[in-house]
């Protein structure tokens, strides 16, 4: 049954309006905190991925009777099996029992050495790791220029 003869067929300019309004209000806080959701995210990886990392060298730590994985030998100290004296084989035996703590050394997310997943003592091509066999620590080989949103150095982590 209709009312005065009136149907209402669309919107009124006003309800156009608002809702426009409301779309560019979102679009507002929305747009910004997309466009950083990569460097965040990034940030995120280098956490978790140190983490993994340090939890990797302990663990080696903890059945070798302390002793941390051998500069030389770190990637493939935690990533293959190894005996007591950390002798790497690529193959489980009846004295190599230990490991593997990773399936893989992960690329450094950030920084101008980015995908670089190589572990060493300092510096070099490739290198993503600066890893010291004396007291187990890993960080990121970034520059002291290199840091998050919040300031604080890759390299700090």
């Amino acid at each position: 049954m209709r009312r005065h003869g009136y149907t209402r067929r669309g919107f009124s300019l006003l309800e156009v309006v608002i809702v426009v309004a409301i779309i560019a209000i979102l679009a507002a806080i929305g747009i910004p905190r997309m466009s950083r959701g990569a460097k965040g995210a990034s940030d995120a990886a280098l956490t978790g991925d140190l983490a993994t990392l340090r939890n990797a060298i302990d663990l080696y730590a903890a059945e070798h009777s302390g002793a941390f994985p051998t500069t030389i030998d770190v990637t493939a100290q935690l990533t293959q099996y190894t005996n007591i004296s950390g002798v790497v084989s690529t193959t489980k035996t009846t004295t190599a029992i230990y490991g593997p703590y990773m399936r893989s050394i992960p690329p450094l997310p950030v920084g101008t050495k980015k995908g670089s997943a190589k572990i060493a003592d300092a510096n070099g091509v490739g290198v993503g790791w600066i890893y010291s066999s004396t007291d187990g620590t890993i960080k990121a080989n970034t520059t002291d220029g290199e840091v998050d949103e919040a300031g604080t150095k890759y390299n700090a982590y």
